[in-house]
């Protein structure tokens, strides 16, 4: 669970449904739920656009319908626990007969239309509680490892990765490199949020890059084909250099000094 959800600051919806009026009608019902209160942050019409929407926004709840040209609202909610996003599912449907499918996806509520508001303010307190729950598991488990811990999705399983073992975060593309002495991972997460969570730990070093400030070892000339000369941070256990932008290497240069 997120900073924002445990503040009492409005869950952050994900509305999908593939008719407009639908979304219209639930929206508008959103904006009048209290304790807990919801923001629509964004809407799709189909599981493309939510999918791409789940790359670049972060949210507590996904409500979604299930009967949905091309790929329908199950197989979406699969996709997005098989990618070990972390947040709540409530499913919105004409149809009473998936319920059962819906609830195997771990789903929190299942709202068959036309939604009411008690009802639906009724489902938002069921995932505020599912969300709180989920926040002190993930603390215990922390706490039981002596570490805080990256859940990383991968091949239809969760690792537990140990933030102590992370020597940089790396962004590429639509996800985030994370790199150990071991190997590497990806993680679907941004650098800004990874950066609020654990700056005290991690350095910017780059706009595309955060690295683990007990990693840190010397810096050495390199040429870079976007930044031209300049300089590489070079990390304990790998031999791959990162490129230091030339904003953060008086920041670069404290840390080695104080390592």
């Amino acid at each position: 669970m997120t900073a924002q959800a445990m503040s009492g600051a409005p869950l952050r919806v994900l509305l999908v449904d593939d008719e407009a009026l639908a979304r219209t009608r639930l929206h508008t019902l959103l904006g009048d739920c209290r304790n807990p209160a919801a923001l629509v942050l964004a809407q799709a019409s189909n599981a493309v656009q939510a999918m791409e929407h789940l790359q670049h926004q972060t949210f507590d709840l996904l409500l979604l319908d299930i009967h949905m040209p091309g790929v329908d609202g199950l197989a979406l909610a699969q996709a997005v626990r098989q990618q070990g996003k972390a947040l709540a599912l409530v499913f919105v449907t004409a149809y009473a007969e998936h319920a059962v499918q819906a609830f195997e996806l771990e789903a929190v509520d299942y709202l068959t239309k036309p939604v009411r508001l008690e009802r639906l303010q009724s489902a938002l307190q069921k995932v505020e509680r599912f969300l709180q729950t989920q926040q002190r598991v993930d603390s215990a488990a922390s706490a039981a490892s002596g570490s805080e811990v990256l859940l990383i999705q991968e091949r239809n399983r969760t690792e537990r990765l140990g933030i102590d073992e992370v020597l940089y975060f790396k962004a590429e593309l639509k996800y985030v490199t994370v790199r150990t002495a071991r190997r590497s991972f990806i993680l679907d997460s941004s650098l800004n949020e990874l950066e609020e969570k654990y700056g005290a730990r991690f350095l910017r070093i780059h706009r595309n890059a955060l690295v683990a400030k007990h990693a840190a070892r010397a810096l050495q000339k390199q040429h870079d084909a976007e930044e031209g000369e300049g300089w590489a941070l070079q990390l304990d256990g790998i031999d791959e250099l990162l490129f230091v932008s030339r904003r953060q290497l008086p920041l670069v240069r404290e840390l080695l000094a104080a390592n």
